[in-house]
């Protein structure tokens, strides 16, 4: 393996510098379209009559589809093209949105989510794989990282700014909205959809991949090829130690921090006064991604403190995250709660390139996409067990509790990076 190169963008070319730049404003639109919904989905859900439970089962469709769909359409993405792939997928988002805007009737809603999953599946591992490779491709043996990096900090800073756009839209437009007989939150999602359509068109001029067969012929060839590829994905998983190792670090890793996620507004909403408490959650959701974007952009200067060893990198980050799950859940008060939130959410961000740089290093062009669907759907999985796991834990003694037990997923994860610390040694000396 050739040695990389320390990345600095000054010294890039410029065709590395524009696609990384292009990268950038793709990934702030699309999630930009998709954090318009984000602060305003379960409210939205309720004012079309549903109840809790029905709110769980419709999440429980979108989870779901995706894991249903992960691999296949990875493997689909490997053999017919990403772009092609990633367009087929905002159709998808445009079909959900189109279908919640239409209907109160849970099995319509039902389907939306469905087509949420469909898209939440295609997206995974397309362009994620076509930036990695045309990065290296302008600018060969430069470390990845940092440009991931530079990727996940505007993907972050979208939803951050759309959660905040998409909160007070109902505010500002929702007696509108109510004299053409909507729901006030109907608006964030027109909203979603006229920026998802932006997508569409900035992904078909300015995304340029190179032309694969698009004949009948070749796209049932490339269907007919998914099985192949999956089966090569998940062999090379299975018999490449350093990737086994980490897809099960990241599946701990995920049963650990999911649940604080997803259960955080329920815990900090009675600390709140009622008349502002949904503000504040709005307005903390958003923090959560800002605060992701900046752990994001910090973490090429934390790995450079580990002299670009992610491995390590990523091992701090998760005995990090550790601790300050333990102390998120002792906290009494909403400012206690919150400064630990923040400094969470920061480590989150901290941790996500390192993982994909390790990756990426040990996957080939032709099952990168797989690969990271692969990552993807053992992720959700983790991430699915463990908030069944403390919902479970919550329910019986208190939400606390069920973050203190799920950090210890984090100190098996941390277990886990360490081996795989002593793998990539081994495999340096060699």
């Amino acid at each position: 393996m050739a040695t990389e190169i320390a990345f600095s963008f000054a010294a890039l070319n410029p065709s590395a510098r524009r696609h990384i730049h292009v990268f950038q404003i793709h990934q702030f639109l699309d999630r930009f379209a998709m954090g318009l919904t984000v602060a305003v989905v379960a409210l939205a859900l309720t004012d079309r009559g549903m109840d809790l439970f029905q709110i769980s089962l419709l999440f429980g469709v979108y989870s779901l589809t995706t894991m249903a769909m992960e691999l296949p359409f990875g493997g689909l993405a490997d053999s017919t093209g990403r772009k092609p792939v990633f367009l087929t997928a905002v159709v998808a988002s445009l079909i959900s949105l189109g279908l919640f805007l239409s209907t109160s009737d849970f099995y319509v809603l039902a389907l939306s989510f469905a087509f949420i999953g469909f898209g939440r599946a295609l997206r995974s591992g397309t362009l994620d794989a076509w930036f990695v490779e045309t990065f290296r491709a302008a600018a060969p043996n430069v470390d990845v990282q940092p440009a991931l990096a530079k990727a996940q900090w505007a993907n972050a800073v979208g939803l951050a700014i759309g959660a905040i756009v998409g909160g007070l839209l109902p505010d500002i437009l929702g007696e509108v909205a109510q004299s053409l007989g909507s729901s006030i939150y109907d608006v964030s999602y027109v909203a979603s959809f006229g920026v998802m359509l932006g997508v569409f068109v900035f992904t078909m001029v300015a995304i340029v991949e190179k032309p694969r067969p698009r004949d009948a012929t070749a796209l049932m060839h490339g269907f007919a090829n998914v099985p192949t590829v999956i089966k090569d994905a998940s062999v090379l998983a299975l018999r490449h130690p350093t990737l086994s190792i980490l897809l099960a670090a990241l599946a701990f890793f995920l049963m650990a921090t999911n649940p604080v996620e997803v259960l955080w507004p329920t815990h900090a909403k009675p600390m709140l006064d009622e008349d502002y408490a949904n503000t504040v959650i709005g307005v903390v959701t958003a923090t959560y991604f800002f605060s992701i974007a900046f752990g994001a952009s910090l973490s090429p200067h934390i790995s450079r403190i580990f002299k670009r060893r992610h491995a390590m990198t990523l091992a701090a980050s998760f005995a990090c995250l550790a601790g300050v799950q333990i102390a998120l859940a002792l906290q009494g008060s909403i400012i206690g709660f919150v400064t630990v939130f923040i400094l969470y959410s920061v480590i989150l961000g901290v941790s996500e390139t390192p993982a994909s740089s390790i990756l990426h290093r040990c996957v080939k062009d032709h099952q990168r996409s797989t690969m990271l669907s692969l990552r993807s759907l053992i992720q959700q999985l983790g991430a699915a067990l463990g908030l069944v796991l403390a919902g479970t834990v919550a329910e019986i003694y208190a939400t606390p509790v069920a973050w203190i037990v799920g950090a210890v997923f984090l100190f098996i994860a941390v277990i886990l990076i360490l081996v795989l610390i002593r793998r990539l040694a081994v495999e340096t000396d060699n």
